[in-house]
């Protein structure tokens, strides 16, 4: 399944930015996975900060094979060490576990997420040990569909607004200038800022400053991995 938009977005998106409807024309129509379960979305984004997508989908893999349904039950019954075993970290095995045990218990109310706010169900996943803010915006957008996601503290989100509007910099101020200009529909901008940043369109600049070399760390930004870059 594939987050769901059309025509109605794109072309109020259009008609509200030109440098956006350009991208948008060159583009196409993007398609981009999502996983409606909300109890496996949360465990597999919890996976996947801070490594490759390519690692988060091995681990993912195994941990299907192994368990078959990924539920309360089946992480429960695992316990940390088997979830170690798959190659996830102890924090994050911990999380995962911890979290299983709050929706188990009732601690934390899975199915009332969904009849929440934007605002309301970022902070109450947020609140989730291995959760913050950026990774329960991404399931919202991901899982839940929302449809105007956009994330300040996404690094590959400012990337791609830098290069479709040659901005050196995105601070808050012109980050909420944007989000207010795209809204309802910013998590299909998201999806195209996305792209751009990697690198859907050849040629296109990233304004930002030049930064002087750093040694390479051999995993991504969680932002930049799960924007497919």
């Amino acid at each position: 399944m594939f987050f769901a938009y059309g025509e109605k977005e794109i072309t109020y998106l259009k008609q509200k930015d030109k440098r956006l409807a350009e991208i948008i024309d060159k583009i196409g129509m993007i398609e981009r996975e999502v996983d409606t379960d909300l109890f496996s979305a949360v465990i597999h984004h919890i996976i996947g900060q801070q490594i490759s997508t390519k690692a988060q989908a091995t681990i993912w893999k195994r941990m299907n094979d192994q368990y078959g349904i990924i539920n309360a039950d089946t992480i429960l019954s695992a316990g940390v060490s088997n979830l170690q075993s798959l190659g996830i970290t102890f924090k994050k095995a911990e999380y995962i576990t911890d979290f299983a045990r709050k929706v188990k218990d009732g601690t934390f109310d899975i199915n009332g997420i969904w009849e929440k706010s934007d605002e309301e169900a970022i902070k109450e996943l947020s609140s989730l040990q291995g959760i913050g803010v950026w990774t329960a915006e991404m399931i919202l957008l991901f899982c839940m569909q929302r449809p105007n996601v956009l994330s300040f503290g996404d690094l590959a989100i400012q990337r791609g607004m830098r290069m479709v509007y040659h901005h050196r910099k995105i601070d808050r101020k012109l980050f909420e200038k944007y989000r207010r200009r795209l809204s309802p529909y910013c998590s299909v901008a998201s999806l195209y800022f996305w792209a751009v940043a990697g690198g859907a369109i050849p040629g296109m600049k990233d304004f930002a400053p030049k930064k002087q070399k750093r040694s390479s760390n051999p995993c991504r930004n969680d932002s930049l991995a799960a924007s497919g870059i």
